[in-house]
């Protein structure tokens, strides 16, 4: 949790620029609080004359001046106070709607490592909820913060006209108000910091029930995860009734500095009467403003909290878009690429980890050629894949693309020439065209070649919309291998000169896997392949099967080569054949 830095001015200089899109707006609020500040001490401006001469039989004064007088001022006030609330709720939405487009465009172009450290929970109470609370938040107390300033000053000029002694009275609670606001907003500040961080925390836990809603009830877990939860709902409260008490304790503060105030000025009024001759008329017309003052101040004093709160919640964004940098990139863009890569030393270390991922890989695939991984879990085959469309950055060596280090080619150009099909197929709610085509031009022809070519032509047709059929979240109205054929079609529709296959049918019963092998036959065609298995039998017919153990190559061959070599592929094999084992689950120290 950080300290706020720089004044609350210097901090919402940071935000003014995603206000720039309403600037018709700002002169509107500033013309219409003016209107509502400079008429504020026309009420009891009007109760010395009043008073002094109005109850008095001949004093000139026509009685229907003053209710039409008042009438006329509250109808300009409520039209001021109307244009200045729709101008500042137009520029708020502006604001939140330029600041939630710029967060959501740096998630879209954030590095890989701000997934893996930041939940997505917490990414969206960012981007959603973040943004529009602390927007609006700051707008209303900025609203209240100007308005309630000049009322202030207008009626403080009205004092000093009216009796400037008394007035240096009211000026004295000036700086207790102050100093108030400055300690309270710090502590705010700490608070909502805190409670931030335990909403993220919260929702992170419900994320993870929704998402392994069925592996709770399986094993009973209601009890455990309840108690997590309620753990930290209690200590959201928690935060909450402090951050209550913080702010609800100004208003009390500044009340009694007020009342000071006014005993004070009430007894020099007293005082003052039998010794210069004070009015009742400008005694009540002072009693008056100065009563009209506490509820600015009050406003002031409350507006520390929203201010805070907001400041905390947008700087949240702001330091999400500052402090995240954008992936770097190259310059080498051709349409399609041939598809020879070349590892060169290939290293790469995760934070934190003892051992490395990828320890010194060398590996040539020419164009078109078909390539599989073999090894067991954590041998590197997931982590060397990643590292083709940068996923995962290099930690040494190099990857050449047609020649050129994959760090040298823009990322738009190099991502285009790839296609990834994997166990954990992820589709959008929307509908079979849309996850087909995926940002990709549309065209309705070219759709439905690319479901024929994945064995879903007859089930899409069969659909109410066809491929206007919406899939629901994630397809779940769809069966595995539905989905799985379905991003087969996606990467049909892509056409990228590389492919990457990682376990495409690990988790598919025997009827969906061959109709899922059948598809991906067509879309390996011509194509650079790149295949991770754990099924050693359905890649036999590969051109060059690569086993990987401990981050490294361990030896790389044809299937029949391997076998007659004897080593631990051959050890793989066997060990299948005869237990129906997959690779992933064989011990490691087969490859050792």
């Amino acid at each position: 949790m950080s300290e706020p830095t720089g004044t609350v001015l210097q901090r919402l200089k940071r935000v003014l620029p995603y206000f720039h899109g309403s600037r018709w707006a700002l002169p509107a609020v500033i013309g219409a609080i003016i209107v509502v500040a400079l008429t504020e001490p026309v009420v009891p401006a009007l109760m010395k004359p009043l008073l002094d001469r109005g109850f008095k039989g001949g004093s000139g004064l026509q009685l229907w001046i003053v209710p039409v007088a008042l009438m006329g001022l509250f109808a300009l006030r409520g039209v001021a106070g109307f244009v200045a609330q729709y101008s500042l709720a137009w520029m708020a939405n502006q604001a939140m709607v330029a600041l939630r487009s710029r967060l959501f465009g740096k998630l879209l172009e954030a590095p890989m490592t701000l997934f893996g450290q930041t939940s997505a929970s917490s990414l969206s109470n960012t981007v959603v909820y973040e943004v529009q609370t602390g927007t609006n938040l700051l707008v209303n107390a900025m609203l209240s913060l100007l308005k309630d300033s000049l009322t202030l000053v207008a009626l403080m000029g009205y004092l000093l006209w009216l009796n400037w002694k008394l007035t240096l009275i009211v000026l004295l609670i000036f700086p207790g108000v102050v100093l108030v606001m400055k300690v309270l907003s710090r502590r705010l500040h700490g608070i909502t910091q805190a409670s931030q961080q335990a909403t993220d925390t919260l929702a992170y836990v419900v994320e993870e029930n929704v998402l392994a809603h069925r592996i709770v009830r399986l094993h009973e877990a209601q009890p455990a995860q309840t108690a997590r939860f309620d753990k930290l709902n209690l200590q959201l409260r928690r935060l909450a009734m402090k951050s209550t008490i913080a702010a609800s304790a100004m208003t009390p503060l500044t009340q009694m500095l007020a009342a000071a105030a006014l005993s004070a000025v009430i007894c020099t009024a007293i005082w003052q009467s039998s010794t210069s001759g004070i009015t009742v008329g400008g005694f009540a017309a002072f009693v008056t403003a100065m009563l009209m003052l506490i509820a600015p101040i009050k406003h002031l004093s409350e507006s520390a909290a929203p201010i805070t709160r907001g400041l905390a919640a947008v700087e949240r964004g702001l330091d999400l878009i500052e402090q995240t940098p954008a992936e770097t990139e190259g310059t080498h863009d051709v349409p399609r690429a041939r598809g020879e890569l070349l590892f060169e030393q290939v290293g790469v270390r995760y934070p934190g980890a003892v051992q490395p991922a990828l320890d010194g890989v060398d590996l040539a695939i020419a164009p078109g050629q078909v390539v599989a991984m073999v090894g067991s879990s954590g041998s590197g085959k997931t982590t060397l894949a990643n590292l083709l469309p940068r996923f995962v950055e290099l930690g040494s060596g190099r990857i050449l693309l047609d020649g050129v280090d994959i760090r040298d080619w823009k990322l738009s150009a190099l991502r285009r020439q790839f296609s990834f099909v994997s166990q954990d197929v992820v589709m959008f709610n929307d509908t079979v065209a849309a996850n087909v085509t995926l940002g990709q031009p549309v065209d309705r022809d070219r759709i439905m070649q690319a479901l024929e070519a994945a064995n879903l032509g007859a089930f899409v047709a069969a659909l109410p919309n066809g491929i206007d059929s919406p899939v629901g979240h994630n397809a779940a109205q769809l069966s595995g291998g539905q989905r799985q054929r379905l991003a087969i079609a996606r990467a049909l529709y892509k056409d990228a000169p590389l492919l990457v296959l990682d376990e495409a049918t690990s988790a598919l019963d025997t009827e969906s896997e061959q109709a899922v092998k059948v598809a991906l036959a067509r879309l390996m065609a011509g194509r650079t392949t790149l295949i991770i298995a754990h099924r050693l039998s359905t890649i036999e017919h590969a051109d060059r099967i690569v086993v990987m153990g401990a981050g490294r190559i361990v030896e790389a061959g044809t299937h029949a080569e391997l076998l007659a070599a004897g080593g631990a592929y051959s050890r793989l094999y066997r060990l299948a054949a005869t237990t129906g084992l997959d690779a992933s689950q064989e011990n490691e120290s087969v490859l050792a």
